[in-house]
């Protein structure tokens, strides 16, 4: 009887100590996570970049981790400054102590190395260097910080509301996210804004120091028309890509978000640009109607209208669904919420409004002809999704516009 309870009691003490390590490491596990990370998930849009018209998204809107899609950003900034003479090419970039610390991926610069602004670019673009993004941003701006402040201010210039960036390489920030329509937005700025530089996005190796860096876009020369432009993973998002690509004077931007892993990632793409193109050629066959003559009466009424009260049911409503730099990303905007809300918004009419602001002139998002209770409604269930949506009374449709 002694030997079994000594038994038992053995048992016991084993399986307390195996419980005991068993949440010990779940524990640690629990500690090293990275508190407030999400998953990832899968989110992907594919646009008409010569006329920014959606032909397929899914939770386009819904903000993501970029990982080093972030570059593209940091890119844009240094193609602005070459633009306005700030740098050249030439220039050559200080490497500080805390940039060469970055972990991989990366060059390997050490502190006081230097490297000009073209052999930058063609390492953020090929090799994807995290080491060399710091350095841009120091040296552009004074600190990353700073630099990352200026990346998010001129992306809400472009529209890309709901992104906002905490460093320059897409290394892991909770806080620093985006959209799958925040990035193709900033993919059509970047091709349009920037046509002497853009080339470098479909640079396929980079030599430096005696080493050859393989571009990590695998789609390029694999997949006819690709031309640009980045791809970008860390464990939090997933597998990320956004794709340029030309075929027959036909422009595409394609965004994918949270791939399982780079290969399944590019067949999700190319599975999406195929289907975007198909639809291209469905859209070109069929003829569309003739575009409606606005009705005196409703020009007449386009004039500032006597102010009616709110509560008043015949006054007509619309919904303003953002305010942009450029025509393409509010006619686009317009086009995703019509997206979102198809019965709901079936009549509305699009109106894209260019209106002076100072010296600038920013473009208003509208859907209008709609009842006080449809605006209301429609932005309560926008605003749910996160995306922006204010109700505006007066607005009447004319002839459609953008």
């Amino acid at each position: 009887m002694e030997r079994k309870r000594s038994r038992r009691q053995l048992v016991g003490r084993r399986m307390m100590v195996r419980a005991l390590a068993l949440l010990t490491v779940t524990l640690a596990f629990a500690v090293a996570a990275p508190t407030g990370w999400a998953a990832p998930k899968y989110a992907a849009v594919v646009i008409n970049a010569d006329n920014g018209r959606v032909l397929h998204a899914r939770s386009a809107g819904q903000r993501r981790y970029p990982a080093s899609l972030t570059k593209i950003m940091t890119l844009y900034m240094i193609f602005e400054d070459l633009r306005a003479g700030k740098i050249t090419l030439k220039t050559r970039l200080k490497v500080s102590a805390r940039a060469s610390r970055q972990p991989p991926s990366k060059l390997g610069l050490r502190r006081g190395d230097t490297i000009t602004v073209k052999q930058a670019i063609l390492a953020l673009v090929t090799k994807s260097a995290n080491d060399v993004a710091t350095t841009v941003a120091e040296n552009l701006s004074g600190s990353e910080a700073a630099f990352a402040r200026r990346m998010t201010r001129r992306a809400q210039s472009l529209g890309m509301r709901r992104t906002h960036f905490r460093n320059a390489s897409g290394l892991p920030h909770r806080r620093q996210v985006t959209t799958a329509n925040d990035m193709a937005t900033l993919a059509v700025a970047i091709q349009r804004q920037f046509p002497r530089y853009f080339g470098y996005f479909k640079t396929r190796s980079f030599r430096f120091k005696g080493r050859v860096y393989r571009n990590h876009n695998r789609l390029l020369g694999r997949y006819r028309g690709v031309n640009g432009i980045k791809t970008g993973y860390i464990r939090a998002a997933g597998f990320n890509l956004v794709s340029s690509v030309e075929r027959d004077g036909k422009r595409l931007i394609g965004v994918v978000f949270g791939g399982r892993s780079g290969p399944s990632r590019d067949r999700q793409m190319v599975r999406l640009l195929d289907k975007g193109y198909k639809r291209l050629r469905i859209l070109a066959a069929v003829k569309p109607p003739p575009r409606p003559r606005p009705r005196p009466t409703l020009t007449a009424l386009a004039a500032p209208a006597p102010v009616v009260p709110v509560a008043s049911a015949a006054t007509p409503w619309g919904i303003q669904v953002g305010a942009y730099a450029n025509a393409g990303p509010a006619t686009r905007a317009t086009e995703v919420v019509r997206d979102r809300l198809p019965d709901l918004l079936r009549r509305a009419v699009t109106r894209v409004e260019g209106v002076t602001r100072g010296q600038a002139v920013i473009y208003r998002a509208r859907l209008v002809g709609l009842s006080e209770v449809s605006a209301r409604r429609a932005c309560s269930l926008l605003r749910a999704e996160g995306l922006a949506c204010v109700p505006v009374p007066g607005a009447l449709p004319t002839e459609m516009s953008g």
